[in-house]
């Protein structure tokens, strides 16, 4: 299996050859001010570097707010950096909206940053099973970036607040937002083995 583990500036590059030789190919940098405290930039930027020449990527979580001021640390980041849950947009505001255009901006201008287009459960105002609100940001990503995104599911929820989702309501989501067998192919097969191997 291959995946994502939680690197800090301690871990020597003995450890991180093995993390490598186990089947990591990446580490997450979380940003969310209510989960934890922020680890400072010029560590994460360290721990980016030092990553960079076993071809991992970073993996970064924060809120649609919060892009602004996080923008420069990103797009500076020398590995590919694959943003969870799409950034977090407020599916109450315009798919075409600037707060969202600008996350959709990022993207466009540095072809080293991804997507996952997951946890529709954890965005969306409407709820399960459809998580219609949160489809049309998805569908957008998977659309004009469609070598650039990934789908997961999130398993096994942590955090989760308002329900417990349903894993079977959350793959019918695919189809809706990936409407084509190639967009599918990309989305659950390509990329992943792209980016994981």
């Amino acid at each position: 299996a291959r995946g994502v583990a939680s690197v800090g500036r301690d871990v020597t590059d003995d450890e991180l050859r093995a993390l490598h030789a186990a089947g990591v190919r990446g580490t997450r940098f979380n940003f969310v001010k209510r989960l934890v405290d922020f680890m400072p930039r010029e560590v994460l930027a360290e721990i980016a570097q030092r990553i960079a020449p076993l071809g991992w990527h970073v993996v970064v979580y924060f809120e649609a707010q919060d892009l602004p001021e996080l923008y420069d640390f990103f797009t500076s980041l020398p590995t590919t950096v694959v943003v969870d849950h799409m950034g977090r947009p407020d599916v109450t505001k315009p798919v075409d909206g600037p707060e969202f255009q600008r996350f959709v901006g990022l993207l466009r201008d540095h072809p080293n940053i991804w997507s996952k287009v997951s946890c529709p459960e954890r965005l969306s105002q409407s709820g399960p099973p459809r998580y219609d609100d949160v489809v049309p940001f998805a569908r957008h990503l998977v659309e004009h970036f469609p070598d650039r995104v990934l789908w997961g599911t999130d398993w096994p929820h942590p955090n989760m607040k308002s329900h417990m989702p349903d894993d079977g309501a959350l793959v019918d989501v695919i189809p809706r937002i990936a409407p084509t067998a190639d967009l599918q192919r990309r989305l659950l097969v390509d990329n992943p083995m792209r980016l994981y191997w």
